[in-house]
């Protein structure tokens, strides 16, 4: 019976290996139609605040970040800048040359990217995944990542991603992302 059951569970264990199940599983097809429509020229454009945590292989958040992000258009072509204040002190700056193409997909670069990033809109959601490479006092590795970015009705985006290094998940990000509070607008009493 105990055999039974420790092929039963090594069985399980196996399917949910596979990224035919959970988070990787998700296709942007699975979206269409869903809304409001997500255009990243559109919604990824003009300053936002970032806000989100890290999760380490344990599940436990490793680290903490605000980020002030800024996005600008120039027909197809697109750069996002982000400037990242970790909890621990620490910050990163990144930014992203992005270029639209048709059917919704969209190429991604960045010094700390290996290679092309590809992504894929579709309905109110946006997957891009690449190789990134951490910094030497994060490590150095390259992983794996998979961003999905789902557009909310209020404007506000919320971003899960996924970290992988030889096809095990070795970290997850969570975070939103809003449009920046108008610092030039007079405040109300």
């Amino acid at each position: 019976m105990k055999l039974l059951l420790g092929i039963t569970v090594l069985v399980l264990l196996l399917l949910l290996w596979r990224p035919g199940f959970g988070f990787r599983a998700q296709r942007p097809s699975d979206y269409t139609g869903t809304g409001p429509a997500f255009d990243i020229r559109t919604h990824l454009n003009g300053r936002f605040i970032s806000e989100g945590m890290i999760y380490g292989p344990t599940g436990r958040v490793v680290s903490r970040f605000v980020a002030e992000m800024n996005g600008t258009w120039d027909g197809t072509r697109g750069t996002l800048s982000e400037d990242f204040s970790y909890a621990g002190g620490g910050t990163q700056a990144r930014q992203w040359n992005l270029k639209t193409h048709e059917n919704g997909s969209f190429t991604a670069t960045a010094e700390d990217i290996i290679g092309t990033g590809t992504g894929q809109h579709e309905g109110a959601t946006v997957r891009l995944q690449y190789r990134i490479r951490l910094p030497k006092d994060a490590g150095g590795h390259v992983l794996d990542v998979t961003d999905w970015m789902y557009l909310m009705e209020n404007g506000t985006i919320m971003n899960r991603s996924e970290m992988r290094k030889f096809g095990i998940k070795v970290a997850e990000l969570v975070a939103t992302i809003r449009p920046a509070p108008d610092t030039d607008a007079p405040e109300q009493s």
